[in-house]
This record gives C-alpha cells, structure tokens and sequence, in this order.
C-alpha cells in the first residue's frame, strides 16, 4: 500500500501577530509512504536537514503514542521545496505531513483538523505554523487548556507575497534567545492593538491599513540584532511599493505584499538593499497557498 500526503510552506507572525497569525504558501513539503509488512519505520530518502532529525518520522510516532495506534512498518520518502531553516515554515510542514500520514497507514482513516492542529502544534509548541499548513489560507491560532482554537482569517487575498530569501540559513532557537522575558506595557498594548488591525484588514482586504498594522514592537526590534538587514529591507520594500513587510517567522526571509503589478520592483529593491549590507539571497514572488495539508496520489513506488 502507498500514501502520500502534501503540506505547504508558511510565515508566521506576519509582524504584530507574534506565535499566533501565519500565512500559507504555495511551496510543499510531500511524503510518501509504502507499507513493507515489517516493524521498522524507515527512512526512504529525505532532504538536507541540515543536523535535525527527520520531523516526519517524529511526527509519525508522537502521533502513534497519542491516539494509542499502531503504525505498520513502512518506508517514508520525503520531498520538498521549502527552504530549510529560513523562517518559511519547513519544520511544521514536516510536522503535519507526518501526523496526517500516521492517520492513513494505521489504518485509522483521514484525522480530523483539529487532531492534526493539537498533535502538530504540540510538537511545535504553538500552533502558528501548523495551523496555516493544516487549513491554508492566513490563520490565527491560540493556546487553550484542551488543545488550540484555530480558525482561517482568509483564503483569499489581492496582493502578492514577495519573498526575500537570504542564502544563509538561521535557527529558530537563536532567534528566540535574544527576545526579552519580559516587556514594556506599551510594546504590548501597540502589538495588541495593531494584530486587531491586522485581522481586519486581512479579512476586509483594506490594503491601506496594512503597512500600519504589520508594525511590530515585540520581537523584530530584538532580532534586527541577528538580522540587521531586516529594517533596510522593509524599508526598499515600502519605497518601490510595498503594501506592508515583516520578518518572515523566526528569520531570516523578510515578506512583503505586493500589488502584482510592483511584485518585481519589490523583489528586486529588497535584494539589492540586502546586498549592500553584505547579504546574498534571492527574492521570490509566490502564492498564497488556500488549501492546507491534503492527501495526493503517491509520486514513488520504491
């Protein structure tokens, strides 16, 4: 028996909605599976994890563990086009694709959205990320004592995401080191107010509120320390047209939306104003992906 199952790329924060709000993107992570009768889970073939661990086989456990299942022996191959360690989501994309394959091959059927966002984001330990792969479209998402609540903001939007990718890739862990415990009340009360202003204009499509409500005083500030292209960026963005910019989860891709008629100029204006403080990457104009993690026609027979 084969399974396989995509799930896409994300950013998260999207500035103000720090661990909560994220964007799905039209870059996949896949994972085929095929049952092999024996008692191992076994990894097939995977990309450069640069280190880690394979998430997917992690994810395929924890999922086991949790609903009390048994998971056949089989070998999973993962592909995927979402560069690692950039901010752009790989390891909840992982995460999910793991947690809904683990569903198909025990045998237990499609798991519902919710088992897939609580088991998920779990692991991650917010739901931001998981949320967007699972759902598609922008979503918010917030702890509960049972689990998450998540809901889609919107599955659809007028503007571009227009990416700038550095070619130097950053760890979540490093960028969550240099946040502070605590805050001043005002950074709060300005975050708060602005992630308010942010869901509406997402779901109104107000395209004049957004460079406001993507402003962020709780954690960009601290990690233009590891990123210090990251406010110049934002800047040539807004200049050649930018509806609003951010950085993209935990860094270092900063995004940015776009009329689709200044796409271009954004990309290029926010990798030359990198280049110039000594980062190389490439700038990437991409979809909004509307659909989350979903089950293909598996695309290897082993």
């Amino acid at each position: 028996m084969f399974y396989s199952v995509a799930a896409p790329a994300s950013s998260a924060n999207l500035g103000p909605g720090f661990d909560c709000m994220a964007i799905a993107l039209d870059r996949w992570t896949r994972v085929d599976a095929r049952v092999t009768g024996g008692d191992e889970i076994v990894d097939g073939g995977s990309p450069d994890l640069l280190g880690g661990a394979n998430l997917v086989i992690d994810a395929m456990q924890v999922t086991a563990r949790q609903l009390g299942i048994s998971l056949p022996g089989c070998e999973v191959r993962v592909t995927s086009d979402i560069p690692i360690a950039r901010g752009l989501g790989s390891s909840a994309a992982a995460i999910v694709a793991g947690v809904k394959i683990a569903g198909l091959i025990s045998g237990s059927g499609q798991l519902s959205n919710q088992e897939l966002i609580n088991i998920a984001g779990g692991m991650e330990g917010h739901a931001d990320n998981v949320s967007a792969a699972v759902l598609g479209g922008i979503t918010v998402a917030i702890p509960t004592g049972e689990g998450f609540v998540a809901e889609i903001l919107t599955s659809s939007i007028p503007w571009c995401p227009v990416l700038f990718i550095p070619g130097a890739a950053a760890f979540t862990h490093a960028a969550r080191a240099v946040l502070p415990l605590e805050i001043p009340m005002q950074d709060a009360i300005a975050n708060i107010s602005r992630s308010a202003l942010l869901a509406l204009a997402l779901r109104e499509q107000r395209e004049d509120l957004l460079r406001e409500a993507m402003r962020d005083r709780l954690h960009q500030p601290y990690r233009e320390k590891l990123f210090p292209h990251l406010v110049p960026v934002m800047d040539a963005a807004a200049c050649a047209g930018a509806l609003g910019a951010c950085l993209s989860g935990a860094g270092p891709t900063i995004l940015a939306f776009a009329r689709p008629a200044a796409n271009e100029e954004v990309g290029l204006a926010m990798a030359s104003a990198a280049r110039a403080f000594g980062v190389d990457g490439k700038y990437v104009v991409i979809r909004m992906a509307a659909r989350g993690c979903y089950v293909e026609e598996p695309s290897y027979r082993g």
